[in-house]
């Protein structure tokens, strides 16, 4: 089983961050070869604390907080996929990617026995396959969220195979790219893509 995990930062259900992030997954799901589960989380959904900034690792668990980021810890780190998705506000990702984001920290502490530079222990071994989708306006000003969430995507190990970017002009509904056929279909092949290059099309 290809197990494929979504984390959507839009405040918003049903928006154009969310419908690409289906799309991209639905794109997997038709090029592997396993069958896949797909599972979206919606963080805004969540109730969870921004990082505290504790200074120590929380061995063995993940953070010393705990709430609703519990259970996305564990699936973040059994996922074979990650899709992260964010609108862009202010240059940069949404205030529930950072949140997220940063919480994350812990899933490479600091290695306080290492004498030889500030170093950190690398708790998640295993390189996990992912891709990305940010939203913004007509400016289409997406670098600084880019760079946000590929330091994401490389603290905790995940290789990115491609990101998606849409800059929308109509703030007037909700999801408007589900009237943009092209876009829809750019992400559905990134999907496809992204299982090719995991080599999740092939079941040898």
């Amino acid at each position: 089983m290809l197990n494929i995990l979504s984390l959507t930062a839009s405040p918003i259900k049903g928006s154009s961050t969310e419908i690409l992030l289906e799309q991209v997954a639905r794109g997997i799901r038709e090029e592997a070869a396993d069958a896949c589960h797909h599972e979206l989380i919606r963080l805004n959904d969540l109730k969870f604390i921004p990082c505290q900034a504790c200074g120590k690792s929380p061995e063995p668990e993940y953070c010393f907080f705990h709430d609703d980021l519990d259970s996305v810890y564990d699936r973040l780190v059994m996922c074979d996929i990650v899709l992260f998705g964010s609108p862009v506000y202010f240059d940069s990702v949404s205030a529930q990617a950072k949140m997220f984001i940063d919480r994350c920290n812990c899933l490479r502490p600091p290695d306080f026995e290492e004498k030889t530079g500030h170093r950190f222990k690398k708790i998640l071994t295993r390189k996990r396959w992912g891709a990305m989708v940010l939203v913004g306006g007509e400016r289409g000003e997406f670098e600084c969220a880019r760079k946000v969430v590929a330091g994401f995507f490389k603290w905790v190990e995940i290789i990115n195979s491609g990101t998606l970017y849409y800059a929308g002009s109509d703030w007037t509904k909700i999801g408007p790219v589900a009237g943009d056929r092209a876009k829809l279909d750019e992400a559905y092949n990134l999907g496809k893509v992204l299982a090719r290059q995991g080599n999740f099309n092939n079941p040898v």
